[in-house]
């Protein structure tokens, strides 16, 4: 389910008039305009609010576009509210900040609809350089390279001080927030897209735009039966996409746990037909001593330990003519999680064959660096122009002497794999990485050759079952 879409129609709905019924009883937006103009004049009269000039940008007719209700009245933002900014107190001054217990909003608090706190605040010294706006006011992000995707909205309900990224918007009768709240959200596309402004630092709104915005008014009491059915709906949708959240979890999990099973002999039965592992090893070593290792406690009939440069090659070399065409892999074109999939680039070789790690069809790549390993990037490499490619330098690749590659990708995969080398790590923090003599010498349960294959199939009809339900949420 697209709860985003959802959530979208709702509003559309909302402010097209068809959430919810019309009462001709309800008193027509038309009175209520007037009861805000006379608001407007008594706030200014009283020196509460300026006058604001008249929007050079619109006409006293515009063009609006599409008909309303009964009772229902167009009109533009500016109409009904009041603006107003802020600014950051000199953070050098320990008198603005120390102990401070008053709000003071940024666009890092602007991540829910109703703001009752912030990560800053500032003292009443610093506040007497400020405004203060009362509950009830709706701030929205202005400034910020959030405004690609998504406008910031929210209303406050506690006082609060703001920052230059936010603008302020006082409704002449605050009534009107929860309302606007929904006007302003159901119009987030159209302002993203038209009222849009690239920065040379950072992308930002045409305010001067955005005030004019168009505003659906309905009727003040149709305007509370609107905001309830909105909230009922939005609330059924966060269970829903909680829901989601906690299956996706569950879902993780239980892959994990899959891939457990798979590599301690769990998933699948044994076969007494199948060739043991140790045969093929001594055939292709006949100096293999198989090691041992107290993390497989019980290693089913027909296995063995091996270590993992005993059945890889590991950061293989490649060897070609410099204008043949290969394929570059970065890490970003290497999906994370459970998923097997990456996207190359085409190149020539001899202008990537030095300065990057080296892999061919069938080897598995596998990140070295943190996050990026703990996020299970890694992958069997397949589809290379030529066979062959590079990639970043922050891959181990391994290439299977005898292994399924499939088993093999899943064992990579495993936490038992991934727990190792993060115990392993060395480098600072946010560089941390796992070194080729670390993971060389880790301990591998081999299966027979057979059931490595029945493991790697038996794990992606499981995982292929897993992601049908994930797509479908």
């Amino acid at each position: 389910m697209d709860t985003k879409a959802l959530r979208q129609k709702i509003l559309d709905l909302a402010i097209h008039g068809k959430l919810v019924p019309q009462d001709p009883n309800d008193e027509p937006a038309s009175v209520l305009l007037e009861r805000i103009k006379a608001e407007k004049e008594r706030l200014i009269k009283e020196g509460k609010i300026k006058r604001g000039k008249k929007s050079a940008k619109t006409s006293d007719t515009p063009h609006y576009s599409y008909l309303l209700p009964k009772g229902w009245e167009w009109c533009k933002l500016e109409d009904i509210v009041s603006f107003g900014g802020g600014k950051t107190p000199s953070m050098d001054n320990k008198e603005y900040w120390d102990n401070g217990k008053h709000l003071w909003v940024t666009s890092k608090d602007m991540k829910c609809s109703h703001i009752t706190n912030s990560l800053m605040k500032i003292t009443k010294k610093a506040l007497e350089e400020m405004t203060l706006y009362e509950k009830g006011t709706l701030l929205v992000v202005t400034r910020s390279g959030i405004l690609r995707h998504t406008l910031p909205l929210s209303i406050l309900e506690k006082p609060a001080t703001v920052n230059q990224d936010l603008k302020t918007i006082s409704p002449h009768i605050q009534e009107l927030s929860e309302y606007l709240y929904v006007i302003i959200k159901a119009n987030e596309h159209i302002i993203l897209k038209e009222y849009h402004k690239d920065g040379t630092t950072v992308d930002s709104i045409d305010f001067d735009k955005f005030r004019c915005l168009p505003i659906p008014l309905a009727p003040i009491a149709e305007q509370k039966r609107i905001i309830a059915t909105a909230k009922n709906w939005f609330s059924l949708i966060d269970q829903i996409e909680q829901g989601k959240a906690d299956l996706q979890t569950i879902i993780k999990q239980t892959k994990s746990k899959i891939l457990d099973l798979a590599i301690h002999g769990k998933l699948v039965p044994q076969d007494p037909n199948d060739e043991p592992p140790i045969e093929l090893l001594k055939r292709i070593n006949p100096d293999f001593k198989p090691c041992d290792n107290g993390h497989y406690t019980q290693l089913p009939d027909g296995w063995c330990y091996a270590t993992i440069k005993e059945v890889f090659i590991i950061n293989p070399k490649n060897k070609a003519d410099d204008d043949v065409e290969v394929g570059f892999v970065p890490m970003a074109n290497i999906t994370d999680g459970y998923n097997n999939t990456f996207k190359y680039e085409t190149k020539q070789w001899g202008k990537i064959k030095t300065g990057f790690t080296h892999f061919a069809n069938g080897d598995i790549a596998v990140a070295k660096i943190s996050p990026c390993l703990e996020n299970r990037k890694s992958v069997v490499l397949k589809g290379l122009p030529n066979g062959i490619g590079v990639g970043t330098t922050e891959l181990h690749v391994f290439r299977p002497l005898f292994l399924d590659v499939q088993y093999g990708l899943y064992f990579f995969k495993s936490d038992y794999f991934i727990s190792q080398c993060v115990g392993s790590f060395n480098g600072v923090v946010g560089q941390q990485r796992v070194s080729k003599n670390i993971i060389e010498n880790m301990i591998i349960a081999i299966p027979p050759i057979n059931e490595q294959k029945r493991i790697a199939c038996a794990v992606h009809k499981i995982f292929a079952k897993l992601d049908m339900i994930m797509e479908s949420l």
